[in-house]
């Protein structure tokens, strides 16, 4: 079963156990993905699909801590509550233990020496972390500590 398979009965099953929350997420999430197939003008691999999917997650992240901050907590509990349904489908995140160990195989390998080996060394790292559920921000604060 396709990963665009799995959330179309996924949101069946949200209208039937009528859970509201997940219901509008996954509702939010088709819709993302059928803009993102019109604008390709084909349909979605499962690569793409996830590919959405971590920009919903971090749109999300972007908009609780905009809340946070405006004092609107609850919105940023909603927003909070979406991310956690949307992570259900992502692959499980790298850890800083795995994100400190591609980066410093990345130094080796490139040979980095200073901040101005930086993209050479994020490209390599993200290379190496591919499959699993990166925040390039962390893995960019990670270099930066690294090489500095």
């Amino acid at each position: 079963m396709s990963l665009s398979d799995q959330l179309q009965a996924d949101l069946v099953d949200a209208m039937r156990n009528k859970e509201k929350v997940r219901l509008g997420t996954l509702r939010m999430v088709k819709t993302a993905l059928k803009n993102k197939q019109v604008e390709k003008t084909g349909e979605l691999s499962d690569e793409e699909t996830l590919s959405v999917l971590g920009t919903l997650v971090k749109q999300r992240r972007d908009s609780v801590e905009q809340f946070t901050q405006g004092g609107r907590e609850e919105m940023a509990r909603k927003e909070q509550e979406e991310i956690s349904v949307i992570e259900a489908y992502l692959p499980a995140g790298a850890t800083d233990d795995e994100i400190r160990t591609a980066v410093a195989q990345a130094i080796e390998e490139t040979g980095a020496s200073s901040m101005k080996d930086m993209g050479r060394v994020m490209k390599t790292s993200l290379a190496a972390l591919e499959g699993k559920t990166v925040d390039g921000a962390i893995v960019s604060r990670i270099v930066k500590e690294t090489l500095a």
